[in-house]
Formats: structure tokens, sequence, C-alpha cells
């Protein structure tokens, strides 16, 4: 094949790829309803349905196993610079790319993050993930208005979460807002790469198996 016929093709297969990859991208594109792949193994689902607000103890690792089908669109919600949030964001990043999640960052500002809020709910996604303890007490005041939008917060909890926010924390972590400060004594190095690993699925598998509104405690 004649060289300008080869980088032809190549040309068109890179243009190809491009448009898949900015279709998989556009939110706006119609698309089928998302779905759940898989089911959490034995000791992830409390024998009796948790209490709204309950604290829910899943057996380490029950939750592998379990992802939303592929496009699921998650915007990840974040406030702050610190090493714990980084971790966090990290995290969900790498959840995100290993399991073909469309994910969008919003990066909200201390001072003022229920307008960063309303920009993550304005995107239409299937769930937000958030990070930072900043927005715990703007969350506090905009989820109970807003019970058709899925929230997840990592490493942090609400004092009083509806139905559509759940929480992971561990021991080290548990920010509830302020005035009411922690579940448990503040500890950075709790906020390991494999603690935020386990934190993002195994919050993601109790909002696609309908586990909500609860607080998950991880290891």
């Amino acid at each position: 094949m004649p060289l300008r016929a080869v980088t032809a093709t190549a040309v068109a297969v890179v243009l190809l790829l491009s448009l898949a990859g900015c279709a998989h991208d556009d939110w706006s594109a119609p698309r089928a309803e998302p779905t759940v792949v898989g089911t959490p193994a034995a000791g992830f689902t409390p024998e009796t349905s948790p209490s709204p607000e309950a604290t829910v103890t899943p057996a380490d690792g029950s939750w592998h196993g379990v992802s939303p089908s592929a496009g699921y669109r998650v915007v990840l919600l974040t406030s702050g610079s610190d090493a714990t949030t980084g971790v966090l964001n990290d995290a969900v990043e790498e959840w995100a790319a290993d399991e073909q999640v469309s994910l969008r960052t919003v990066e909200a500002e201390d001072s003022a993050p229920i307008p960063a809020i309303v920009d993550a709910m304005d995107m239409k996604p299937d769930l937000i993930v958030t990070t930072g303890e900043a927005l715990i007490d703007a969350l506090a005041m905009v989820t109970p208005n807003h019970l058709d939008v899925s929230f997840l917060v990592l490493g942090a909890e609400l004092a009083e979460p509806t139905y559509n926010v759940t929480s992971v924390d561990w021991t080290g972590a548990g920010f509830r807002g302020e005035g009411l400060g922690s579940a448990t004594h503040f500890d950075e190095s709790s906020f390991t790469p494999e603690r935020g690993d386990a934190a993002i699925r195994a919050g993601a598998t109790a909002v696609l198996s309908g586990m909500t509104g609860v607080v998950l405690w991880i290891d």
C-alpha cells in the first residue's frame, strides 16, 4: 500500500477514535439507563434492612465484584488542597478509569461551596462523589432539598443524612460539620491509597445496590 494511503488510513482511525471518545463524554447524548453489574458478596448487606442514618459495617472486601455499567456518569465535587483530600481524589479517578466511568470534576471554593454543589447538580450525573471537609455544612443544607440527586461522601458524613446521601468513614475520619467535630479522632495517616480505594468502591456498591442514607464504616 502506498505511504500516502497508509497515512490517510491512520489519520482516519485516529479521528474515529477521537470522535468515539467525545461521544462517550457527551452527557447530552441519549443513552440507556445505567445498571449495576454484579452483586455484593456475603457480609456487605445486613441481615435486616438498616434504618435511616444507621452505621453499617460491611465485611472487608465484600464490595468487590460490583461495578456500574460503562459510561456511568459521576461528578467528583471536591474542596481543599490538603493531602487527605488529594488521596481520596486520586482513588476516585483511578476507580473511574478502572470501571469505565465518565468522570467530571468540580472544584469548590472553601468560602463558597454552594455554587459548586449547584454546578455539580446541574450536570445531572448519576452520582455526585464529594471529598473535602469544607463541603459538609453546605451539603447538609442543600441535599434535603434535592432528594432526586444521589450523593456519596468520602471520609466524612452528614449528621442527619437524607436517603439520597451515603457516607463512608473509618477510624481516623468522620468529620460531621462545624460544631459537631468528628466521629473519631482525626488521623491524617489513616487516609491511605488503599483506604481511599476501599471507600469509593464500598460507597459505590452501596449506592448501586440501593443501600443509601447510611454511613458505611470500613477498616
